[in-house]
């Protein structure tokens, strides 16, 4: 059974950082993507960022290039959103999720974590 855990999410000030967390489980290879989308009220849901696992390759949706950052520890089968000058537009409900690759619609979902930027 595959499992997605996370954490991280948080109340943080405009310019502020913050690291979310996403511990994958259950799968059998590294041939699978960790893909960060965002939903926020009002708006489309919107993939953020993507990293495979295999070979590290890393993606960023334009609103978010130059401020975050996405990584990867094998070892401990977890994938890291760093996310950096935060914006009040970055106020979004976090999920990560998992695919064979960087899906639209990823088969796999975490449970959400909030992340706050007031002004």
């Amino acid at each position: 059974e595959v499992q997605l855990v996370e954490s991280g999410g948080g109340l943080v000030q405009a310019g502020g950082s913050l690291r979310l967390s996403c511990a994958a489980s259950g799968f059998t290879s590294e041939d699978y993507a960790i893909h960060w989308f965002r939903q926020a009220p009002g708006k489309e849901r919107e993939g953020v960022s993507c990293i495979t696992v295999r070979d590290g390759s890393t993606y960023y949706s334009d609103s978010v290039k130059g401020r975050f950052s996405i990584s990867k520890d094998n070892a401990k089968n977890t994938v890291y959103l760093q996310m950096n000058s935060l914006k009040p537009e970055d106020t979004a409900v976090y999920y990560c999720t998992a695919d064979r690759s960087c899906e639209p619609f990823p088969k796999y979902w975490g449970q959400g974590t909030q992340v706050t930027v007031s002004s």
